[in-house]
């Protein structure tokens, strides 16, 4: 057998629904979800106070998480990632999970605007309280800086999602 699961990952502003977007298709595909921010708080419970410390263990994780998804995948599973794909270089990490085993996958791009992001940060900091440190305006604007829609020249396949305010 030679069936070979899909990676699904997105890319998307903070607070664009990344996380609710991947819970719902993984239910929806009976796929394997992996969160990042679920993988991190618990290996590394007291080590992320900032978005340095963020950046720095994330990467950690990914190593170690590319070779277990590549192997997941090609077992004929498919994986939902809720990790951003928000730059170039964190998309670029995607494609050696995929690239050379010829894996299927979608990338989804959440297109949303600002003003209906920062609504879904307000609203998440009520439901997840614990993440109120983090889910600030100031982070928004932040992490929003770093920002980079993905474009059709970068080789993915990539579905859009568009959301506002309206």
């Amino acid at each position: 057998m030679n069936h070979k699961g899909i990676l699904i990952f997105f890319c998307g502003k903070m607070g664009s629904g990344k996380s609710t977007l991947s819970r719902k298709m993984s239910e929806e595909l009976n796929a394997i979800l992996l969160s990042e921010d679920e993988w991190l708080s618990t290996i590394y419970p007291e080590e992320i106070q900032n978005f340095d410390d963020y950046i720095k263990y994330s990467r950690r994780l990914k190593p170690l998480l590319k070779i277990h998804v590549r192997n997941i995948l090609k077992a004929g599973l498919s994986v939902v990632m809720d990790f951003p794909a928000n730059t170039i270089n964190q998309r670029v990490w995607f494609k050696e999970i995929f690239l050379f085993e010829n894996i299927p996958h979608k990338l989804i791009y959440l297109d949303v605007d600002d003003k209906t992001c920062l609504e879904g940060i307000r609203k998440r900091r009520q439901t997840n309280p614990e993440r109120a440190q983090f889910d600030t305006e100031d982070v928004f604007q932040h992490v929003t800086s770093f920002f980079q829609p993905p474009s059709p020249d970068e080789g993915f396949f990539i579905e859009v999602v568009h959301r506002d305010a309206s």
